[in-house]
């Protein structure tokens, strides 16, 4: 069985995770696919529900639709049985990745997919967003603002770049998208 899919990817701070959320409140039919990954869970998130917290281990022994180390020793990755049991339902499965998973995502799902790439206004809003969450150390944070600059190349690898310098916008923009992709 196969559906269509939404891939949202961004560098961390962007915003996708924003979009992502107020898109799966407004449209019932998009459901979350939840991601697996190697990290331990920062502050409040529950496995099951933000990610599928797994050992390296038990990770390697799962079935991908695309897998990636994002950090050293850290692999987040699509399960084929999550996207699977999405379509089983007769919704559209929706993701919130890295850019290297949208890539992948999208060479995978090709025409059944749309993919964008949201865009921050430049990386010092991407900075302050980052600052503002307090889940990362000096160090951490300096680290994903470097990945930020280099995922930001990557940009016109995706179906459409979406600005996010005014959230009300990006969020109507991301809306019509999501309508016109799926009529």
């Amino acid at each position: 069985m196969e559906g269509k899919a939404l891939i949202f990817s961004a560098p961390s701070g962007s915003g996708k995770t924003t979009i992502v959320r107020h898109l799966l409140k407004v449209n019932p039919k998009l459901k979350f696919s939840i991601s697996a990954t190697t990290r331990k869970p920062r502050g409040n998130e529950v496995d099951g529900i933000d990610y599928y917290f797994l050992s390296s281990e038990d990770f390697l022994k799962r079935e991908f639709i695309e897998k990636e180390e994002v950090y050293d020793g850290v692999y987040y990755g699509t399960l084929k049985s999550e996207v699977e049991k999405i379509w089983a339902n007769g919704d559209t499965v929706i993701f919130d990745v890295d850019v290297k998973g949208g890539i992948n995502l999208k060479k995978h799902f090709g025409e059944n997919a749309l993919s964008v790439f949201v865009k921050a206004p430049n990386l010092e809003a991407i900075k302050e967003r980052l600052a503002n969450r307090k889940t990362e150390s000096q160090q951490e944070l300096q680290k994903r603002l470097q990945k930020a600059e280099f995922e930001a190349t990557f940009a016109d690898q995706f179906d459409v770049v979406l600005l996010n310098d005014d959230l009300n916008a990006a969020l109507k923009k991301a809306e019509t998208l999501v309508v016109n992709f799926l009529d």
